[in-house]
């Protein structure tokens, strides 16, 4: 996925998922501001519907589809979080939805996604394993297949969460994004390189030396744990 996304696709998708979604809390944090010496705020995507950020890009991704595309049905492939996204999204928009999920996701998963009316299929150990059997399950019955991130409507979806922190932080210096699959940060990438006045790829190479992130929080954030370079690992798990 190499396209930008437009600015007016974004604006397109906040409308569209206005009465679907939380706008979620962007809240100040003494404790964080403290240690960095900076204004720091976080973005609460924990109190979104159905616990996170994926039901955004999961939402924008389902209410895209043709008329016939919803009729046939979709199919997914998670661990968790996309999978109640998608169970969810689908359920508001009439859609008969699939979800593949590794015998190994925890029950409370497994029943949430259910419980949003979804039609859990077990498959396999692991992510990849779930995600074979969708593919395959995809291009049997003819259902469309929501990707987690690698999707430009789904990216899309993700990219309101900049739309909203730019909504109430007109003047955000440093936007700081988790990557896993990379559908949330190049979502959120893009829309803050359309709404600041600067390119984002200069604030990037500001921050981003030979690979490492080249900027120090002081000492007291010695402590603190940082996930890097878990690559597949830390995708499957979130996925």
């Amino acid at each position: 996925m190499t396209e930008m996304i437009p600015l007016e696709t974004i604006r397109a998708a906040q409308e569209r998922l206005e009465k679907l979604v939380h706008k979620t809390p962007l809240e100040s944090n003494h404790t964080f501001s403290q240690i960095s010496g900076r204004e720091v705020y976080l973005k609460l995507e924990n109190l979104q519907r159905t616990g996170s950020f994926k039901v955004r890009g999961a939402s924008n991704c389902i209410m895209t589809l043709s008329r016939e595309q919803k009729a046939k049905g979709i199919i997914a492939a998670s661990a968790g979080n996309h999978a109640q996204g998608v169970a969810y999204a689908a359920k508001h928009a009439n859609v008969p939805a699939t979800i593949v999920m590794p015998t190994t996701t925890p029950l409370i998963k497994v029943n949430n996604t259910k419980n949003y009316g979804a039609n859990v299929v077990l498959h396999g150990a692991t992510f990849d394993d779930a995600a074979e059997e969708a593919a395959r399950r995809s291009k049997e019955d003819g259902l469309t297949y929501i990707h987690p991130f690698n999707d430009l409507r789904v990216a899309t979806g993700q990219g309101t969460i900049s739309y909203e922190i730019f909504s109430n932080l007109p003047d955000v210096d440093i936007i700081l994004v988790p990557i896993g699959g990379g559908g949330l940060a190049s979502g959120v990438s893009t829309t803050a390189s359309n709404l600041l006045s600067r390119n984002v790829a200069d604030v990037l190479a500001h921050f981003v030396r030979d690979g490492k992130l080249a900027i120090d929080l002081n000492e007291e954030l010695d402590n603190a744990m940082v996930v890097a370079g878990r690559g597949e690992e830390a995708k499957k798990e979130e996925e």
